[in-house]
């Protein structure tokens, strides 16, 4: 099988920021080992050799991402090197892709990789879109040209139920019949980041709770300052948060400035240390394991979260609010509804030894069918 996966890298200076990158640079070698020859599309080439490469020009905005695809480029591309499959990473350039391979004369299968979600849906089934695509109301535009690129792809992956659900019903509501074209195929753990829980120690009285999720006001990052206050008023728990920016473009600041904001106020609360891995996962492994518990993001709109499964490969017991793929994927005892019962969690994992290893040990075995083998293998049998 002649693979080719079409990868939009919007962090090429952050890398180790850009989850889209980090799963190629995982399932590439992969699907590699597995028989495919693979061809990865993207600003940035992928670490193992073994794996073609494609320089691209990496979009400047998000919304070029979506509405820009090149089809020049594409029908170039496709034209050298006549692709059996085609993975589109951003899924709203799957309509472009068909025209262009229809242009190229290549007969190729149409795969969209959802690796993200532009809206959800509330416990009630209200949809709603995400305001990270929805500046000056584009987000209906995105909505509909992302149930466009469903209708366009022959294979259609999401990585977890709670994502096929939301997708199913945003394609049912924008007439899109996604027949059996739908397959849930969860994201590969970092290798990297993968520690036995035998060997972990549990906190004395004291726990180090880590935030290493994106600073953007979308994230729900205001309403984790709030949490965050009262984690550390509490006297059991400290926390670190990732910097996983650092300084960011002039440009990028300019479309959305919460990420500088929220971290300005964090860094000024007692309690709370800002840490950066400055682009090195060695450096990123070890501030994980300097923590004992994760925290995850208020984000509705998440339907996995690669900075998740880093912890809970590396045997941290994450807390999470009870909403979307969280109360589908974490330990119920670990979720919550309140800050108060948040802070009774984190209290109880630095207090209770026994309790915090049991979480330890479940959220390690939580992504042990997360290799990049299995993961490659329902990979290649979800689109064939």
């Amino acid at each position: 099988m002649r693979l080719l996966y079409l990868l939009n890298v919007s962090n090429a200076s952050q890398l180790a920021a850009d989850s889209g990158f980090t799963f190629a640079d995982l399932l590439a070698p992969a699907l590699t080992d597995a028989g495919a020859d693979v061809i990865v599309a993207s600003p940035v080439a992928v670490g193992d050799a073994r794996v073609a490469f494609e320089p691209t020009i990496s979009p400047s905005t998000k919304y070029r991402a979506r509405f820009d695809p090149g089809m020049d480029a594409l029908v170039a591309l496709f034209r050298e090197r006549r692709p059996e499959v085609v993975v589109a990473n951003q899924v709203e350039a799957a309509p472009a892709i068909r025209a262009a391979l229809l242009e190229a004369g290549v007969d190729a299968t149409v795969v969209g990789y959802c690796h993200y979600l532009p809206f959800s849906f509330t416990d009630t089934g209200v949809l709603e879109l995400d305001p990270a695509m929805n500046d000056r109301g584009l987000g209906r535009s995105v909505l509909l040209a992302f149930a466009a690129g469903l209708a366009a792809c022959d294979r259609i992956l999401v990585h977890s139920s709670t994502a096929a659900s939301w997708t199913t019903a945003a394609a049912a509501r924008t007439g899109v019949d996604l027949g059996d074209k739908l397959h849930i195929v969860p994201a590969p753990r970092d290798v990297r980041m993968v520690r036995d829980p035998a060997g972990i120690t549990p906190p004395e009285g004291r726990a180090i709770g880590l935030y290493n999720h994106r600073l953007y006001a979308h994230y729900g990052t205001a309403r984790f300052t709030q949490l965050a206050r009262r984690l550390v008023a509490g006297g059991a728990v400290r926390l670190t948060v990732m910097d996983l920016f650092g300084t960011r473009s002039p440009e990028r600041i300019r479309l959305d400035p919460s990420p500088e904001r929220h971290l300005e106020e964090l860094a000024s609360t007692d309690g709370v240390t800002i840490a950066s891995d400055r682009g090195d996962r060695v450096r990123y492994r070890n501030i994980l394991a300097g923590a004992h518990f994760g925290i995850a993001p208020f984000r509705p709109g998440c339907p996995w979260s690669m900075s998740v499964i880093d912890c809970q490969a590396m045997g941290l017991p994450v807390i999470a609010p009870r909403t979307g793929w969280f109360a589908e994927h974490i330990d119920d005892e670990l979720l919550f509804d309140t800050d108060e019962q948040a802070a009774q969690i984190a209290t109880r994992l630095a207090t209770d030894p026994e309790f915090y290893l049991l979480h330890a040990k479940r959220a390690y075995a939580s992504t042990a069918d997360l290799t990049p083998a299995a993961v490659a293998a329902r990979y290649l049998e979800a689109i064939r």
